[in-house]
């Protein structure tokens, strides 16, 4: 009787091996800049809402804040982003940023807002490459 061969040849093994490591050679790059998107939202969002406590303490006390230091706390910093808020011009205006933390996918990316909603966007050695949105919110890759 004949004994009958079963299994992959070395040949056969490493083409899949092969094609596998090509499709993971294109979905990983995709995959974190889709997890990074749903990351940097997080920025835009809370700036967004601490410009709004800014203008009710505005309301209230006709000044922004005392010093350099703004009348609101800055949001508590979180695992991919770090707030910072200062006043100038007597406390007539204010300037708030967001900036992504080191070793976490937002690093580079410092989203600024001012008490006139102008929005800005800088990434220095981030994964979307240096560039600068003096007007805008970049939350995706440009």
């Amino acid at each position: 009787m004949k004994k009958l061969n079963s299994g992959f040849t070395l040949i056969e093994v490493m083409v899949t091996v092969a094609i596998v490591a090509i499709l993971a050679a294109i979905a990983l790059p995709s995959y974190q800049d889709y997890v990074r998107r749903g990351k940097v939202q997080e920025a835009p969002t809370n700036l967004s809402s601490y410009r709004a406590l800014m203008e009710q303490s505005y309301q209230d006390n006709r000044t922004y804040g005392t010093g350099t230091t703004c009348a609101v706390a800055v949001p508590t910093a979180t695992a991919t982003f770090t707030y910072a808020c200062v006043t100038s011009n007597s406390n007539q205006s204010f300037s708030v940023t967001a900036t992504g933390n080191a070793s976490t996918l937002a690093s580079g990316l410092v989203y600024g807002l001012t008490e006139q909603n102008a929005q800005s966007t800088t990434c220095t050695s981030c994964a979307w490459g240096p560039f600068s949105a003096a007007s805008t919110w970049v939350v995706r890759h440009p």
